[in-house]
């Protein structure tokens, strides 16, 4: 039996939280709570539809982003997507949507049949990105590179580098069989560093188990994390340098300002109108 604590100088676990669930989807982190200790990490959702659940439409779904990017990542089954760029397809299990919303652009999406599992992520964005043009990727599996157990989803980790565009930050997802040992090693100037956990049990400085996210304490001198998987474990692992700006926050946007914040929701003000103009949303009654 494995004991709760790898006897190591691993980084110890600072905060841990379940956050809440509502149905098939548990908010892990939002930016009003720990999203302003992992940031650039602002928002975390584990979702885990079992298939029984009641169908959505997509056209009920739509909603607005500004100032972050999405990253939604699908471990099992499949997710419809549409956007208002005029993109829509699916996104297949090991594959990765990216949506970099900066200036202002609506979305929506639903699970597909059977079981979907996965994690949805928000990356605060940089001032430089924050009310810029809209831009997205939506990676396949074959698209993305791994490094033994990792699949590299953003930045670069063990010489593979991630075919998505973000600002600097590292993004793995991590399956372990049970008994394995994994050390990530951070980038240089990585102080923050988190996990969230899919399925398993994984055993750091201390146990972190199925639905539950652990944030790392801060380092600067890149110390790296040792991991034991107690049983087969799925996890997501993060890491960037620690986002400098104060987080202004909207209903669906995050900026580095009050005054960035106003120019994206101007936007997507602008584009809610367009779209109940022709017919894609219903107005409220």
């Amino acid at each position: 039996m494995l004991a709760n604590k790898v006897q190591t100088l691993d980084r110890e676990i600072v905060h841990r939280t379940r956050g809440h669930k509502r149905g098939p989807i548990a908010r892990l982190v939002s930016p009003s709570d720990l999203g302003e200790v992992m940031k650039p990490f602002v928002f975390l959702d584990h979702f885990v539809f079992t298939g029984r659940e009641a169908p959505m439409s997509m056209d009920l779904l739509w909603h607005p982003h500004s100032g972050i990017a999405t990253v939604t990542v699908v471990l099992d089954g499949s997710i419809q997507y549409a956007e208002t760029t005029g993109r829509s397809g699916v996104v297949q299990a090991g594959g990765v949507e990216w949506m970099r919303a900066s200036g202002g652009v609506w979305h929506t999406g639903a699970a597909g049949k059977g079981l979907v599992r996965g994690f949805q992520l928000w990356v605060a964005l940089p001032p430089e990105l924050e009310n810029g043009p809209v831009a997205s990727r939506y990676a396949t599996p074959a698209d993305i590179p791994t490094v033994g157990p990792a699949r590299v989803i953003l930045g670069s980790y063990g010489g593979e580098v991630s075919p998505i565009a973000a600002p600097p930050m590292t993004y793995l997802v991590v399956d372990l069989k049970a008994g394995e040992r994994w050390s990530y090693q951070p980038a240089g100037g990585h102080d923050v560093a988190w996990v969230a956990v899919d399925r398993g049990k994984l055993l750091a400085s201390s146990s972190v188990s199925s639905g539950e996210v652990a944030i790392f304490e801060p380092s600067l001198a890149g110390d790296a994390i040792d991991f034991v998987a107690d049983g087969d474990t799925r996890f997501v692992l993060g890491s960037a340098a620690r986002h400098p700006h104060d987080l202004a926050l909207g209903n669906y946007s995050v900026h580095t300002s009050t005054e960035a914040l106003l120019r994206g929701e101007a936007e997507i003000r602008r584009i809610g109108q367009r779209l109940l103009a022709d017919g894609t949303l219903q107005p409220l009654t």
